[in-house]
């Protein structure tokens, strides 16, 4: 272990959610370590694939970083408005900003962009070092701190380890912290097409029922008359979709979607990401603390992964910030409070997207009739909207 005074916090994982907690712990003396190099922003005339749904409160809280406005204003498209459809080709939920008071539901925003964002201000930032295309080996722990060995031979201490370093965790995995982890037997198929018609900052969503496994496609709002899909649905049918010429999936998409933006075309490659249900036993072990992945993995149908894990990012830091003089930020009970103030959140949201995940991969023409009903019954409903709304904004 490194004889010299340690870190406050050693951050090991530098996506998004990490480079956010490093930015919010600006002043203390904070270790980012990160496996991959500063990410390289996508041109201005390219997308990313991988987008997020950004709530409101998690643009503000990245505004208070500096890194929200960093983002070109023109790559983050507001979704004003949100169309959910049921299985049954009838049912459906609309949710607007307008009639609730509010400017925006979310903001889509691309991971790379916001990625760079973040990135840009750390490289500059008091009391931070990056170890950049590095990974850990070894994590143990000794009295008042944690020693961290390298893959590429470097040590260092700190007294508290943040993992925010994904679902596969090495952090998690050298705590010891047990995990639940189920396959959902799906899929997500991403891509991004330019519309034919404009979206007008509407975000859609289709519940495609049991017949299909519980299959959701969704469209969300980009920058001029583009959308971005994300299809989750079963392992044997996104391989399927996966080996479609542009033209083909373009076709698909635009007849599951009933044209609503029109005739699409293909503008990124199509990807694929096996989806599963991850949920961490603990938030918090001895000098350890749990964010984003390492700690909790949703299905994509509601759109909040990326959300929770820059809740956990904004709780933890508070905590540690606003800790009392002298105090350890490894300290048990210190964390303990950090894993209290988000336990409420995410199981409420964890119970949520599974319940919708099982409602709608149910068969049957009873169900069915059931859960689109439901959705009829919240549409007519404003408090029931509402609630939800707030809710998802944060």
């Amino acid at each position: 272990m490194n004889a010299e005074a340690p870190f406050e916090v050693a951050v090991v994982g530098g996506a998004v959610v990490g480079a956010a907690l490093a930015r919010a712990l600006d002043g203390a003396r904070v270790a980012l370590i990160s496996q991959e190099r500063r990410p390289e922003a996508p041109g201005t005339s390219g997308f990313d694939a991988r987008v997020y749904a950004i709530s409101p409160a998690n643009a503000a809280f990245l505004e208070r970083l500096g890194a929200w406005s960093a983002v070109p204003q023109a790559r983050r498209t507001p979704v004003h408005a949100m169309r959910v459809y049921g299985d049954d080709g009838a049912s459906l939920v609309e949710f607007d900003a307008y009639r609730t008071g509010c400017g925006e539901l979310a903001w889509i925003v691309e991971d790379r962009l916001l990625q760079d964002a973040l990135w840009r201000g750390l490289e500059c930032q008091d009391g931070l070092a990056l170890f950049s295309a590095s990974s850990i080996q070894g994590l143990e722990m000794a009295g008042a701190r944690a020693g961290l060995s390298l893959r590429d031979g470097r040590k260092l201490s700190a007294q508290l380890v943040v993992g925010a370093d994904g679902a596969r965790s090495p952090v998690r995995s050298q705590a010891g912290i047990a995990v639940e982890e189920h396959a959902y037997g799906q899929s997500a198929v991403v891509a991004n097409f330019a519309c034919g018609r404009p979206h007008r900052n509407v975000a859609f969503q289709w519940f495609q029922g049991g017949q299909k496994g519980g299959a959701v496609l969704a469209l969300l709002p980009l920058p001029g008359d583009h959308v971005s899909m994300v299809w989750s649905t079963t392992d044997l049918e996104a391989a399927r979709l996966l080996t479609l010429s542009p033209e083909a999936l373009a076709g698909e998409v635009a007849a599951a979607s009933h044209e609503s933006v029109g005739e699409l075309a293909l503008v990124t490659p199509q990807r694929g990401f096996a989806l599963r249900r991850l949920a961490a036993g603990r938030l918090v072990a001895p000098r350890v603390a749990l964010a984003g992945d390492a700690a909790h993995v949703l299905h994509p149908l509601a759109g909040q992964g990326a959300n929770l894990g820059l809740q956990d990012a904004r709780v933890l830091a508070e905590v540690l910030r606003g800790r009392e003089p002298g105090r350890d930020p490894g300290d048990a009970r210190l964390l303990r409070r950090y894993e209290r103030a988000r336990a409420e959140d995410i199981l409420a949201m964890r119970t949520a997207v599974h319940g919708l995940f099982r409602l709608f991969e149910a068969r049957g023409a009873g169900i069915s009739r059931l859960r689109n009903a439901g959705l009829n019954f919240a549409n007519r409903m404003p408090v029931v909207k509402n609630l939800l709304i707030r809710r998802a904004m944060g």
